[in-house]
């Protein structure tokens, strides 16, 4: 079944909503829980319940030969490092920051898009990854502090989405012969069962704190396995193997103003000016950078061009 770009674009906005509240979740969810512990019940539930919509869509099959690799990659850099460092770093940083941060998610896709897709490289896309880090220093400097006193929680942050625009790669090049879907789950699966083998590692008292969550502090766990990791990750990276890493990534623009509104409206968390500044840069790298902008500009030359035949 064809969907129509229209209605991708639709559900990537929802998918960012979701992904946004995500961060406010996930930043209580780690105050009830061990981080990685919690994270990695999280993602083995969302797998679970992928996997159950795939069999009732009648979707599921055993992956062939190089698409095994492709799972093994995705899940290590999707899940894995991901994750980890997004539970981690909401630990050590606030929600404000991470959502901010996470805005970078296009500028590095799109550079990876140049390296490894050979997507072209342009002065605008240049310019566009200047401008989109030079807003992340103005977040993770918004408290005031020197280079030298940087949290390393924004650090853990931009680890996240680096390894996450690092899978949306291996995505899209796995699309051309597995269902993203699919890939998805096994995806969440696999890398679920590799952090609970890290968390037994780095959190010995993990097991016995998710005996200790609140019926909220549940609730709010199933709602974000469902809504946010379960059915955002699926569309996608559906998405991802429909329209392509790069335009697809230009969606999460939205996800940082969603954090941002939930960590005022959640958290009580405050926005500094230095902030508001970076988001704005990162707004106009990504704009530029991703090439969303020369794409525009295409666009509208094309139904010009046709307006004036």
């Amino acid at each position: 079944m064809t969907v129509s770009k229209s209605k991708i674009y639709s559900l990537l906005l929802f998918v960012m909503l979701l992904w946004g509240m995500n961060v406010i979740a996930t930043k209580i969810l780690v105050t009830s829980f061990m981080p990685v512990t919690m994270t990695a019940f999280r993602i083995f539930t969302a797998g679970c319940i992928v996997f159950l919509i795939l069999g009732f869509l009648k979707a599921v099959r055993l992956p062939k030969g190089k698409e095994w690799f492709y799972i093994f990659i995705g899940s290590l850099f999707n899940v894995v490092g991901h994750h980890y460092f997004l539970s981690v770093g909401l630990t050590k940083t606030s929600a404000t920051n991470t959502g901010l941060i996470l805005g970078m998610a296009p500028l590095l896709t799109a550079i990876l898009a140049m390296l490894f897709l050979k997507d072209k490289a342009t002065v605008l896309k240049v310019v566009g990854v200047l401008l989109g880090f030079f807003g992340v220093s103005f977040v993770i400097l918004g408290n005031g502090e020197s280079l030298h006193h940087i949290s390393s929680g924004d650090i853990d942050i931009f680890l996240s989405i680096l390894s996450q625009s690092v899978s949306f790669i291996t995505i899209k090049k796995a699309s051309k012969t597995i269902d993203p879907r699919l890939m998805t789950g096994y995806m969440l699966i696999f890398g679920s069962a590799l952090l609970f083998v890290i968390s037994l590692i780095i959190e010995p008292s993990g097991l016995s704190s998710m005996t200790r969550g609140s019926i909220a502090a549940w609730s709010l766990f199933l709602l974000s396995a469902l809504l946010a990791t379960a059915f955002g990750h699926m569309i996608y990276n559906y998405s991802v193997g429909k329209i392509g890493a790069a335009e697809a990534s230009i969606f999460i623009n939205f996800n940082p103003f969603f954090a941002l509104i939930g960590s005022l409206l959640f958290l009580g968390e405050t926005i500094v000016w230095k902030q508001l500044l970076g988001f704005i840069f990162i707004i106009l790298g990504v704009t530029l950078g991703s090439g969303a902008y020369e794409e525009l500009m295409r666009r509208f030359a094309r139904k010009r061009h046709v307006y004036m035949k």
